[in-house]
């Protein structure tokens, strides 16, 4: 498949050409350098996501050996206590054990709540960028807003705020296709960091608690059970890592589209009420993830292909999202695009459940910058960041 090239500077321009191929060619396709099938159609990903023959884990049904897998080298165990136990990893019974008790501290009356502090706190940020003339879209208002939203969330002192960006980096630096060595090395030490911050963050909570999310996780229970602590800071760690890191993506990856599609962007600006159906189709059209994996725990059938137990399909999300079998002209940009059935979000028991806070975010950007920066424009080409999995820019330089 030489059009799928994960590595090429060019596929990660602009991947969307070789998913039409992979369409073209098949439903299921096995992608030797990452050892993984690689799957390309809407209704394909969709189904499979929903299909309890996969899992995003397998250790609650075979051993490693069992499997046909080698375990992770020692080393590298930090990143897998941290992020094995939560709950994106994990699959039934201890996944709906942990959502149920999540689910309790975090409640769309929850996200409610926080409407006006994002509001404003976005206009803020954007008032600030006008008032210097321009700047960098992404370190200006892309990272800042939804950093501060989650660790408001948490309970996460502003003065700790900054360290947190830089764990979430490197630990999801692990998640790109065949990472190398260093970024484990990062990965790990990142992992040691974030966790102890973590659990001093708790224990404090455990003493004077208040109302904060990590406090609500305290406090979850259901009849006898509880979060361990080891739940309690892959669950932090998983919100505060999440809770950020698509929405600043999706949002540079938004404003890059609208800049290249101005006539998109000028009826965005004629018309505020085009807000809610542009936030999905920004979703949809340059997905912040692109790729999601998950084991072959009883083989599959993709087409004519029989996928065995122990292999690993690849699900391709920004492929899915372009498929002209659900989408009308999905090459098009179409903020009034009404049918929209984008999977960015994933599906089934693993659905996003900060996707509510994620919409409310980046509505409140977009309206900010609508409003107070009309004359909002590129200033130069941006640089792609040299990842797949994860899909973003280095930064997103802007006039006002």
């Amino acid at each position: 498949m030489p059009d799928f090239a994960p590595d090429s500077p060019a596929f990660l321009a602009d991947p969307y050409p070789a998913y039409a191929t992979l369409r073209a060619h098949g439903r299921a396709h096995y992608y030797e350098p990452s050892d993984q099938w690689l799957v390309p159609h809407h209704a394909d990903v969709s189904a499979l996501l929903r299909d309890r023959r996969l899992g995003r884990s397998y250790g609650h049904r075979f051993t490693h050996e069992e499997f046909g897998r080698t375990p992770p080298p020692a080393g590298h165990e930090p990143f897998h206590e941290l992020n094995d136990q939560g709950m994106l990893e994990l699959e039934p019974p201890d996944h709906t054990r942990i959502r149920r008790l999540v689910s309790q501290a975090f409640t769309p009356r929850t996200v409610d709540r926080l409407a006006p502090y994002v509001q404003g706190l976005a206009r803020t940020l954007v008032e600030r960028l006008v008032a210097e003339g321009g700047g960098d879209l992404l370190t200006a208002v892309a990272e800042p807003l939804p950093v501060a939203v989650i660790a408001e969330m948490l309970g996460v002192p502003e003065a700790d705020r900054p360290l947190l960006r830089p764990w979430s980096a490197a630990i999801c630096g692990m998640y790109e296709l065949n990472p190398p060595e260093e970024t484990a090395r990062r990965a790990v030490t990142a992992s040691l960091e974030f966790s102890g911050y973590l659990r001093d963050l708790i224990a404090h909570r455990r003493n004077h608690p208040g109302d904060d999310l990590i406090s609500g996780l305290i406090d979850a229970h259901d009849q006898d059970e509880r979060l361990t602590e080891a739940e309690m800071v892959a669950t932090c760690a998983l919100l505060l890592n999440a809770g950020h890191e698509a929405t600043v993506n999706a949002t540079v990856n938004g404003w890059h589209a609208l800049f290249r599609h101005p006539d998109q962007l000028a009826a965005l600006r004629a018309d505020r009420a085009l807000l809610p159906t542009a936030v999905e189709e920004l979703m949809r059209y340059d997905t912040p993830l692109q790729l999601f994996e998950r084991w072959v725990l009883d083989p599959v059938e993709i087409g004519t292909t029989t996928v065995p137990r122990g292999a690993e399909v690849a699900l391709l999300f920004g492929s899915a999202n372009h498929d002209p079998a659900v989408f009308d002209a999905p090459e098009r940009l179409d903020l009034a695009r009404r049918e929209n059935p984008h999977i960015s979000f994933s599906a089934g028991i693993h659905y996003c459940i900060g996707a509510p806070l994620a919409r409310l975010e980046l509505a409140a950007s977009l309206g900010a910058l609508l409003d107070l920066a009309p004359g909002l424009a590129p200033a130069g080409e941006p640089a792609r960041k040299p990842n797949f999995v994860i899909r973003g820019l280095e930064g997103l330089p802007v006039t006002v």
